[in-house]
């Protein structure tokens, strides 16, 4: 495939989505052609599980009923979406993708590890992006910054120190590919660090 795989990473609050926005109309702006989808609910079908796993009146969800309704939402999404799109050439930019279960799943429910990445295999079709931004940010700063929160943010601090923790293992495991950023920089500065990273890619 030709295209370019853009993911964003981060913790809740933490800024990601804004950034991954950003930069799929920056790109756009600039004349690529570019896809921009999510985790979960990038497709109709996976608005459905998503509905699902953010509804925080769902509090019997079991972990391993989380981790494989995220598995079936990546699925879906690589298939209907993200393959499709790389094989045309196209620019795709994913607000979370494979990292966000080793860190959720992984790091905060205690999933073994070589699970989440033998099912992650099988649910990305081996796709790896050529990019993942972390955005990175102190858990009680990052859910500060959210008034109404879901199933996964209502989660215990702990949990979401264990997300933390298990995102910059990735960072440290992957150099080459996860690149971080400070989320506490205001989100003009933060842009231009994306661009930063984005723009020797396109060439």
């Amino acid at each position: 495939m030709k295209g370019l795989f853009i993911t964003f990473e981060g913790i809740e609050g933490s800024g990601k989505s804004t950034q991954a926005e950003r930069l799929y109309k920056w790109l756009t702006s600039q004349g690529y052609d570019c896809i921009f989808t999510k985790e979960p609910g990038g497709t109709d079908i996976s608005k459905k599980i998503s509905n699902i796993l953010l509804d925080e009146k769902n509090d019997k969800l079991s972990k391993f009923t989380e981790f494989f309704l995220y598995l079936a939402d990546r699925a879906q999404n690589v298939a209907e979406i993200i393959k499709p799109a790389l094989l045309k050439h196209k620019i795709v930019i994913a607000d979370r993708f494979s990292d966000a279960t080793l860190a959720y799943q992984g790091g905060g429910r205690g999933i073994p590890v070589k699970l989440i990445k033998d099912m992650n295999a099988i649910a990305t079709q081996g796709l790896i992006p050529d990019i993942t931004i972390l955005i990175d940010l102190p858990p009680e700063q990052g859910l500060s910054r959210i008034k109404r929160k879901d199933r996964i943010e209502l989660e215990s601090r702990d949990f979401h120190y264990r997300v933390r923790a298990k995102y910059l293992e990735i960072v440290r495991a992957n150099p080459e590919r996860v690149k971080m950023l400070d989320g506490a920089l205001k989100p003009d500065k933060l842009e231009i660090r994306v661009k930063e990273l984005v723009k020797p890619l396109l060439k």
